[in-house]
């Protein structure tokens, strides 16, 4: 009975001195000396993709004449776009509204309504640049009197990702590789690596007046676009 009893107290001490050790295995690895350092990778790319944002804005006596007249002039402006080439699937509607127009001017008065106004936006993509200026030309021309603007991009945008990603973590490595060598130590297995970004750097966006590009031919300049992506690495640290 007593030698069962100190079998037991033996392997619960053994139990427990085993979970020390873990617990100061983990603590030990936890201590070591570790970097982080962030690298950015950027890539340029020839858009082969726009994106406008365009709308009617009518005003009618009440609101059943005003959308009808939005209705009618949007209507017109997407015949136009079809038939520029841009598919059904690059159509979309972006912002319906239809509300009252106020007048404020009388003192002492409480707002009077005076009409009613419908607005009405559609975001349209057009794969083909070369026809981009046509395109705006047409649609301005056809009753689009709002131009909210343009941007551009790729469809597929991938493979310039993934080329940036390469790009951030060789910089971050490269950074890493020379704060360690400046420091006396070496690097040891990467802990862990976080990415971030990955969206096409802003574009300047082409605003003009929908008076103004009705008048003339739309010049429209693609560029190139850029995207980024930070890359953020941890590594051990061993000496050398």
């Amino acid at each position: 009975m007593r030698l069962t009893k100190v079998s037991m107290l033996a392997a619960g001490l053994a139990s427990a001195l085993a979970v020390q050790m873990a617990a100061l295995t983990a603590l030990a690895e936890t201590a070591k000396s570790r970097i982080t350092v962030t690298g950015e990778g950027r890539v340029d790319a020839r858009p082969d993709m726009a994106v406008i944002t365009l709308g009617v804005a009518t005003q009618g006596d009440t609101a059943a004449a005003a959308l009808a007249e939005n209705s009618r002039r949007l209507a017109a402006v997407l015949a136009q776009l079809k038939a520029a080439g841009v598919a059904e699937r690059d159509l979309q509607t972006s912002g319906l509204s239809l509300g009252p127009r106020m007048d404020y001017s009388r003192e002492g008065q409480p707002p009077k309504v005076v009409g009613y106004e419908a607005s009405n936006m559609v975001t349209v993509r057009v794969r083909d640049l070369t026809a981009l200026g046509g395109i705006l030309d047409k649609a301005v021309g056809d009753g689009a009197n709002t131009f909210h603007g343009l941007s551009f991009g790729l469809t597929d945008a991938t493979a310039a990702l993934d080329a940036a990603r390469v790009s951030a973590v060789k910089e971050a490595a490269r950074k890493a590789a020379m704060m360690a060598g400046a420091a006396g130590v070496a690097l040891g297995p990467v802990i862990e690596m976080t990415e971030s970004g990955g969206a096409p750097d802003p574009m300047p966006m082409y605003r003009k007046g929908a008076v103004a590009m009705a008048a003339e031919a739309v010049p429209v300049e693609g560029g190139e676009v850029s995207y980024a992506v930070n890359v953020t690495v941890t590594w051990e640290l061993a000496t050398p």
